[in-house]
Parts: C-alpha cells; sequence; structure tokens
C-alpha cells in the first residue's frame, strides 16, 4: 500500500506537495514519517545523500524517493509493497511534474503549497492500489534485474552519519594535543615542569647520603 507520497524541491529541501494520506489508525505514526520523509529531503538537500534512486527501511515500511530535474518524489510504502511498482509510481509522477511549468514551481515559497500538484498524486496513486492488476503484473514482470540496483539503507545508518556530521562540525579545525592522563589541568603541568627537576635532585642527594652512611658504617665495622 502506498500510504504517503512527498514531492519536494532538491535546492532548498522544501515540501511542495504531498497528495492525499492513507488513513487509518496509523495517523499518529504517519506524521513521524512525513517528519522523516521531511529530514530525508533535507539531506538530500545538503548533499548527503548522493543517489538519484534509493530505499531507506523505517520500521515495517520503506520509504523509496526519485530524483529527477532538481525535484525529488517520495513515497511510503509497506514493506510488503513491491519495490519496483512503488518506483513505478514515483515514475509516473515525475513524468507528469514535467509537464508543468517549471517557472511556477521555482516560485514557491510555503511547504506543501503546490496543491495544483495534489489531485494529480491522487490520481496516479490510485492505479497502484492493487498489485494485481493486469498492468502492474507486467510492470512487475519486465527488467527483474533493474530493481537490484537501488541502494538500500536503513533510516539508522542515516541519522548516524548526521549525528557524526554535527559533531566533526563543531570541533575546532584542528585537533588540540591530547593532555597527559596525569597531568591533565595545565596548572599541574607547570607545577611538573618546575619541581620535577628539584624534585630529582633531592632524591638523587638523599640516595648518595644514605649510601654514604652506609659505607662509613661498614667501614667501622
Amino acid at each position: 500500500m502506498v500510504k504517503m507520497t512527498i514531492v519536494g524541491r532538491v535546492s532548498d529541501g522544501l515540501p511542495l506537495a504531498q497528495g492525499p494520506r492513507y488513513v487509518n489508525g496509523e495517523n499518529d505514526n504517519l506524521l513521524c514519517y512525513k517528519q522523516q520523509g521531511e529530514f530525508i529531503l533535507k539531506e538530500i538537500s545538503r548533499g548527503a545523500l548522493v543517489p538519484s534512486m534509493m530505499t531507506i527501511r523505517i520500521d515495517h515500511h520503506s520509504l523509496n524517493y526519485l530524483i529527477g530535474n532538481g525535484v525529488c518524489f517520495m513515497t511510503l510504502c509497506d514493506s510488503s509493497y513491491p519495490r519496483k511498482l512503488a518506483f513505478h509510481y514515483l515514475q509516473d509522477l515525475q513524468k507528469e511534474f514535467e509537464k508543468l511549468d517549471n517557472s511556477l514551481v521555482e516560485k514557491i515559497t510555503r511547504p506543501y503549497s503546490f496543491v495544483k500538484f495534489d489531485g494529480v498524486i491522487g490520481s496516479i496513486r490510485k492505479q497502484y492500489i492493487d498489485t494485481r492488476t493486469q498492468a502492474n503484473l507486467s510492470k512487475l514482470n519486465a527488467n527483474r534485474k533493474k530493481d537490484l540496483e537501488i541502494i538500500t539503507e536503513h533510516i539508522s545508518e542515516i541519522l548516524q552519519r548526521k549525528r557524526n556530521s554535527e559533531m566533526s562540525e563543531g570541533l575546532p579545525a584542528t585537533t588540540p594535543r591530547t593532555a597527559s592522563p596525569i597531568w591533565g589541568s595545565p596548572l599541574l603541568e607547570v607545577i611538573a615542569l618546575k619541581w620535577t627537576p628539584i624534585t630529582t635532585i633531592v632524591a638523587v642527594a638523599a640516595i648518595l647520603l644514605w649510601a654514604s652512611l652506609v659505607l662509613t658504617d661498614n667501614f667501622i665495622i
């Protein structure tokens, strides 16, 4: 089942249209998936996700996206829904979107305000609800190897890379010198540099004095 669709602009990650959503008891979860879809759109926009076609595993769902001519077409499906059909659906959306005036798309500034395309999404989505229609079965049987070319990742991997990126960006340009595990404080390092030579001299003098006393005692005996 195609549960959610997002069409977004790659240049700035702005979601343009979403079409009708699958409505049932999962509405709260779908809102969470929608937020994750918007996050993926932002990651594509900043260049963190390079593939033009990709499947992202989220719980028991698959988030599939397709990029073409600066626009990202994304859909959330059950994990059991044929991935090939999901990408046929996205390709059909892309074909219809390319018929529109691109200058109008560039002028959009508010999220999901391109309502003109919502009806197109709903109309095409209806064609992919039943996977057993003759048209859909023909699509599934054609080019069987094509499905293997699509990169698949789990959402946790993408989130971890995002966290790593944010951590690395927060560090100074050069890695600071690692402090000594014993003298971790700069003040203690200064004290160590100042008193270590003196302490060494005192220790050596004490050892020499002890040795001389031992030798003297042995000589007297």
